[in-house]
């Protein structure tokens, strides 16, 4: 039995709300009509996924199982789509996507010496974007750094970074050589995910400040409105007078990894990822990075 990707979308959007009449509003349907489509899929599969009953719908065992597979399935489909009309159009493309102070450049270049007809184009990523445009197909490859939802892709690790706290210009520690982490006892953090994912081993009292892109969470630190964490070469980047980049020795080195979805395969791919392998090979014999050992090869 083929799963029928439709039937599919229409689960996830009832999942997603867990209610079938805004579901089917969303979908632009008919309530009965997407009452049956998900009947059609608990019988194609032979489980039920939703318990209904007067207190509202909910997630079966099976029905969260399923909604765990579903995002990768959906967008690797989504993915084969656009690199289709691509190839339709006959161009020959491959896009990178890239973290805030991670350089593709020298691996671009590597790799445009061995596929001199494809050109190379650069995604920027954020963290909580970078897994699912890896798995959509915005972009074909990308530049990652830990942690990151690893369902659906593969990933082959390239180097590690040291991290540095950012501070305030006028901070009591800011220009400091050095700190510990408990030097910073008390500071509020100003963090991109959940407090819990903060390196610190003592972690930081959450000041309610949630931010995305990198340039915001400085923004904040500027202000005076707590501290963060960067990799070294963000650093770089983002030199400024406001803001004091220090290092801390006892925090674990930051990871950063080169991801495929797992469904891919192709020699353009292999030969980006031997690239860049080559390049991070450099960067760290130049001593620009701390190297950890390489995986086993291209995806």
């Amino acid at each position: 039995m083929d799963l029928d990707l439709r039937k599919l979308r229409y689960f996830v959007a009832v999942a997603d709300r867990l209610h079938f009449g805004r579901a089917a509003d969303e979908l632009h349907i008919a309530q009965p009509v997407l009452s049956r489509q998900i009947r059609a899929l608990e019988k194609d599969l032979g489980a039920s996924l939703f318990t209904r009953d007067s207190h509202g719908v909910a997630l079966t065992d099976a029905g969260r199982q399923l909604l765990d597979d579903a995002g990768p399935l959906l967008a690797s489909a989504h993915a084969v789509r656009r690199r289709v009309s691509v190839a339709a159009r006959g161009s020959r493309r491959l896009v990178v996507g890239f973290r805030a102070g991670i350089p593709v450049i020298p691996a671009a270049r590597v790799f445009e010496a061995r596929q001199p007809d494809v050109v190379v184009d650069v995604q920027r990523m954020e963290w909580d974007d970078q897994a699912l445009m890896l798995l959509d197909g915005r972009v074909d490859v990308g530049y990652v750094r830990l942690p990151i939802d690893e369902t659906g892709l593969r990933l082959t690790p390239l180097y590690t970074e040291p991290l540095m706290v950012a501070l305030p210009a006028g901070h009591r520690l800011a220009g400091k050589e050095q700190v510990t982490e408990a030097d910073l006892a008390g500071e509020r953090l100003v963090w991109h995910a959940d407090p819990s994912t903060q390196p610190t081993r003592r972690p930081l009292p959450d000041s309610g400040l949630r931010v995305r892109g990198v340039e915001e969470k400085l923004e904040h630190v500027a202000a005076g409105r707590g501290i963060s964490f960067v990799g070294r070469s963000e650093t770089v980047f983002y030199s400024r007078p406001d803001i004091s980049y220090v290092r801390i020795p006892e925090l674990a080195p930051e990871q950063v990894c080169l991801a495929v979805a797992a469904s891919r395969t192709s020699p353009v791919v292999d030969d980006f990822f031997a690239a860049a392998q080559t390049t991070a090979e450099i960067t760290a014999e130049c001593g620009n990075y701390d190297m950890w050992p390489l995986g086993s090869g291209a995806v």
